[in-house]
């Protein structure tokens, strides 16, 4: 098997020489990443989505939520401290992942000590065996070979398309597997463990690099010099993502739960897979750019115009199909969550454009800035949300998650124009012109829901008229205003195919 897989290593493409030609071919790989992971993920959810009840989901959304909290308020941002630096950093991986091992043992124990209490809190006592199996996956994730992160320093994410893609395949076999036997919570578990196991093993499988157990002291120090931002913007990045799953699974219950997390799940796509893919490839690359701001600016107006283009249609998109596709494929009881996916759309959408923004300011080691305009949205958050769920229940989170990243999103532009330098004018342009192809989009799509019973024919004739607006008014846009997207896509094939 080790062979085996070694083979395929081989024979995966090299990516070019120039950082250009590395970043696209990283780009491409990391994109079909995401993309194989989605319909394994899709399909888990149909099948799981099927057989369990939106309870079940509330009940792992509550060891998932647990877990995060203790991650997150105890995360050490060494591994973007590391890809940052622009030394070599051999010499602080052992120490790294010395600390990241104890790290692990130190949450396993919190996790299985506090789950009574978690589970007392959200009012489901079910939940406290989930809290601490799922504590193994921490401990799988720590032992991980921190040797990995040079795939993304090196932008060799052909290396890491592999390592990523087996883990997701063994939780997808598992849960379903699983969900068919015992028609539970526990084959969600099952998954996630599953995944976590098969890419710790495979990390020493597919990198050369062998930690060994060292702690210096200093190298730690180092690290936690530049790690003490990004785990000040992880803490409030948590509160502000995970603050709302924790206050409707107080105030509204675990059941809520299940529909506004899965909600969240679907209505987040622009954010989690547009720009997780774009920011994935960038950081690494706006690293090696830090010093020269000239071409930083460029590499950052097209990164925006790329994930402006995608991050719309795909709201757009989301926007009109929601009602249909959650019936079509879910199932009528999950359409209690249509209005919530309606509203959090656009809060990816905002997501997707600021997080272009985050990865310069962490890039040329200013991660600062990020911290603080997190702090405004959390302001922003805990002054809605409460009055927001009272009156409207899981929309009303949605709205109160839309207003807070809709506020801190001015000041991501603001100091993202003044770092690379750009043009207002440029940076607006990059927005304005697909949000008219999103606006004819909905508009459209709300006349279909007037006009046509809902059922397979209405989603799929609102998915192609959906897909050919956006492209005929960008198409009349690049010719019209220049917009360059076509120029864009097309350079970018041909580095592709270059490389």
């Amino acid at each position: 098997m080790i062979s085996t897989v070694q083979r395929v290593i081989e024979n995966l493409k090299n990516p070019g020489d120039s950082l250009t030609q590395r970043a696209i071919s990283g780009g491409f790989w990391v994109f079909l990443l995401r993309i194989v992971q989605q319909l394994f993920g899709l399909g888990r959810l149909f099948i799981l989505a099927r057989i369990l009840s939106p309870t079940d989901f509330g009940l792992m959304g509550v060891a998932l939520l647990t877990m995060a909290t203790l991650e997150t308020f105890s995360q050490t941002g060494f591994q973007t401290a590391l890809i940052q630096k622009r030394e070599n950093i051999e010499s602080y991986l052992d120490s790294a992942w010395t600390f990241l091992i104890l790290r692990g043992f130190a949450l396993f124990a919190i996790l299985y000590l506090i789950a009574p209490y978690a589970a007392v809190f959200f009012g489901a006592p079910e939940a406290e065996p989930i809290i601490q199996v799922i504590g193994v996956s921490v401990l799988l994730q720590a032992f991980t070979n921190i040797g990995v992160l040079y795939f993304q320093k090196e932008l060799e994410f052909n290396k890491q398309f592999l390592y990523q893609f087996v883990g997701t395949l063994a939780d997808f076999i598992v849960a379903v597997s699983a969900v068919l036997v015992l028609q539970n919570v526990w084959a969600l578990i099952f998954g996630l463990i599953a995944g976590n196991a098969t890419r710790c093993v495979l990390s020493y499988v597919v990198h050369p690099y062998r930690p060994h157990i060292t702690l210096n002291i200093a190298k730690v120090k180092d690290l936690f010099g530049f790690g003490k931002w990004v785990f000040g913007s992880g803490v409030l990045v948590f509160l502000v993502t995970q603050g709302d799953d924790i206050l409707v699974g107080k105030l509204v219950g675990v059941t809520a739960l299940g529909f506004y997390q899965m909600a969240y799940l679907i209505s987040n796509m622009p954010a989690t897979e547009v720009t997780h893919v774009i920011s994935q490839v960038m950081f690494p690359v706006y690293s090696k750019l830090q010093q020269n701001y000239s071409r930083l600016k460029d590499a950052y107006l097209k990164t925006l115009k790329l994930t402006a283009f995608i991050s719309f249609f795909v709201t757009g998109a989301i926007f009109a199909l929601a009602p249909d596709f959650t019936l079509l494929f879910l199932g009528e009881k999950w359409m209690p969550m249509v209005p919530a996916i309606q509203v959090l759309v656009f809060a990816g959408l905002i997501r997707s454009i600021a997080a272009t923004a985050g990865s310069v300011f962490i890039a040329v080691g200013k991660p600062e800035i990020d911290t603080r305009l997190q702090i405004i949205r959390l302001l922003v958050l805990v002054i809605c949300i409460f009055p927001f769920i009272a009156m409207w229940g899981i929309v009303g989170a949605s709205f109160a998650v839309l207003l807070s990243i809709f506020i801190s999103n001015i000041g991501f532009s603001i100091g993202v124009i003044k770092i690379t330098q750009c043009k207002v004018i440029d940076f607006a342009k990059a927005i304005v012109l697909p949000t008219a192809g999103v606006s004819l989009i909905i508009v459209s799509s709300l006349g279909l829901m007037i006009v046509m019973d809902a059922g397979v024919w209405r989603f799929s004739v609102c998915a192609c008229i959906t897909a050919l607006e956006y492209l005929v008014i960008t198409y009349l846009f690049d010719n019209r205003f220049n917009y360059g997207i076509r120029n864009l896509v097309t350079a970018n094939m041909k580095l592709l195919k270059g490389t």
